[in-house]
């Protein structure tokens, strides 16, 4: 049987909401601001991190980056299939971003980079629709990024 993770309380959501304005913030930084003891901080953060309900990573944007196509694909298969595609597509770099959706289309959403058109088209025609399961795939390539923020905070206890 696999264990309950604890839930959030206020410490976990301080910390993150913090985390979330400044990745770079030092645990001794988050204590003072909360209130805590580093140690606290630091056993949380690993808690956090283990149970994958953050990341702590540099986010970058792909296109100052140099990658000349980003964008987002929307991939429909066979129902049966659904498990055995998504676990293929998480084997691929390109693929950055995947999520399983419902609504009018019932299937997997990703989001791509590509250095350039022939990598492009190797993601869509080598890789991905050789993918057994997989019906179609509709791609939508990113323009600018409009909005893009990480700081939305938790839906825990305040």
């Amino acid at each position: 049987m696999k264990k309950m993770e604890k839930p959030l309380d206020r410490v976990d959501c301080e910390i993150i909401s913090l985390l979330q304005e400044d990745g770079r913030i030092s645990n001794i930084e988050i204590a003072k601001q909360i209130n805590v003891s580093e140690g606290t901080v630091r056993s949380r953060l690993n808690r956090l991190i283990k149970n994958e309900i953050i990341q702590i990573v540099a986010v970058s944007n792909p296109i100052k980056l140099g990658f000349t196509l980003v964008g987002h694909l929307r991939i429909s298969a066979e129902p049966t299939h659904i498990e055995q595609v998504a676990a293929q597509l998480r084997e691929i770099d390109q693929l950055w971003f995947i999520v399983a959706t419902t609504g009018g289309h019932t299937g997997i959403d990703a989001e791509f980079i590509a250095k350039d058109l022939d990598e492009f088209n190797a993601l869509i025609l080598s890789r991905i629709n050789r993918i057994q399961g997989v019906t179609r795939v509709e791609t939508t390539l990113t323009l600018d990024f409009l909005k893009r923020r990480y700081d939305w905070g938790t839906a825990g206890p305040a």
